[in-house]
């Protein structure tokens, strides 16, 4: 696939440590964007993002970007790889719902003819795939020289439940940002947290119905992010306008704080330390990864969530205490654990010390250069 130029500049040139990054990316604001932008960031070297879009981004150039690989493009995964291969390595964000084709089917030949390394880093494993995105799946990580999970979770589901060569498969946590470089501000009423991208599954109902349960703690509750984009497109405002009807026929709407705004780092990071107890109760059981419970972890703030994998994992034992899904009353019950019971905030909170420094951006950051590093020696000279 690389042009003739393309494999002599690369022999001719030392081993180095260039980057190239397939995703979704900003100004896109979804969870694959924000990742891609801070693993990019925190990885020391050269680098260049190749950006997926969907019909209606802003695709104006952008920093750091180097080709745009639009939806509606015809085989626009060559044009993709051409890009990716004046790089030493490809690191390629997988989700089934962000490339083109039946389930993102068009990645696949863009691995399959890449004549550089890939990384493979895998946001979703699901349990019950259909056959299709068995097989796809199983395909990429087959044309793939390395796969990254971000969990224990999404290693084992892996391995057992696909055809695989776990001899390809790394561990490596999802980043965070460095909240606590923040100071904590409380204020006077114990103050409840929900963010990220908004829309039908966040299970925010449930967080509503246990706050009418907690008027003797009497917390506010702050629901913060904007909707998310695909929900905006097929059903508008419909879920978010759910939630103030729902507010109101409880009586709680007057500790309530709607903040629909999409929070550059350093406000996101003052909203996060403000918080007593970020809730997450989300309705499902697939995620794998959430990169909105590793920040409320790496920010040392005790979390109350439902048991979705990623928090069984992480919460299990440590920062945080687990709920059945759908139960606003084990939810409340929780949360006034937290606010209430003495010592526990802090007790939780404390967990998080021995695993802040393996959250963290730059540490996450320097395994996958290790990993890259790896893929590299390999390479013929």
């Amino acid at each position: 696939m690389a042009s003739t130029l393309v494999r002599a500049l690369r022999k001719a040139r030392p081993l180095a440590r260039s980057y190239g990054f397939l995703s979704t990316h900003p100004p896109t604001q979804c969870g694959l964007a924000t990742f891609n932008s801070a693993l990019a960031a925190h990885l020391t070297g050269s680098g260049g993002i190749v950006r997926v879009t969907a019909d209606g981004d802003d695709e104006r150039p952008q920093p750091g970007v180097v080709h745009t690989w639009s939806a509606g493009e015809a085989d626009g995964w060559k044009a993709a790889a051409v890009a990716l291969e004046t790089f030493d390595v490809a690191i390629v964000q997988h989700e089934y719902g962000i490339y083109p084709g039946q389930d993102g089917e068009d990645v696949l030949p863009l691995l399959q003819n890449l004549a550089v390394p890939s990384v493979v880093v895998l946001h979703t494993v699901l349990a019950r795939p259909t056959p299709r995105q068995k097989a796809l799946l199983e395909e990429i990580v087959a044309a793939a020289d390395a796969i990254v999970t971000m969990t224990g979770t999404a290693r084992d589901r892996l391995l057992v439940g696909y055809r695989v060569d776990a001899a390809k498969v790394s561990l490596i946590p999802h980043g965070a940002a460095d909240h606590m470089r923040v100071p904590a501000r409380r204020g006077p009423r114990p103050h409840l947290l929900t963010w990220g991208l908004i829309g039908p599954g966040k299970g925010i109902e449930w967080a509503l119905r246990a706050l009418a349960f907690l008027g003797d703690v009497s917390p506010t509750y702050t629901i913060a992010g904007k909707t998310h984009p695909k929900v905006l497109e097929s059903q508008g405002e419909t879920y978010r306008e759910s939630l103030y009807e729902l507010a109101d026929q409880l009586g709680v709407a007057g500790s309530v704080r709607h903040d629909p705004v999409y929070r550059d780092q350093e406000s996101l990071s003052r909203l996060v330390r403000s918080a007593d107890v970020v809730v997450l109760p989300y309705d499902s059981a697939e995620q794998v990864t959430s990169g909105v419970l590793i920040e409320a972890v790496a920010a040392g703030v005790p979390v109350v969530a439902t048991s979705f994998p990623h928090a069984v994992e992480l919460l299990t034992g440590g920062p945080g205490l687990l709920v059945p899904h759908g139960d606003p009353v084990a939810l409340a019950a929780a949360v006034r654990r937290v606010l209430t019971e003495p010592g526990l905030a802090d007790t939780l909170a404390g967990r998080t010390r021995a695993l802040v420094s393996d959250l963290l951006w730059p540490a996450v950051a320097d395994r996958y250069a290790g990993l890259v590093g790896s893929l590299l020696v390999k390479q013929p000279a």
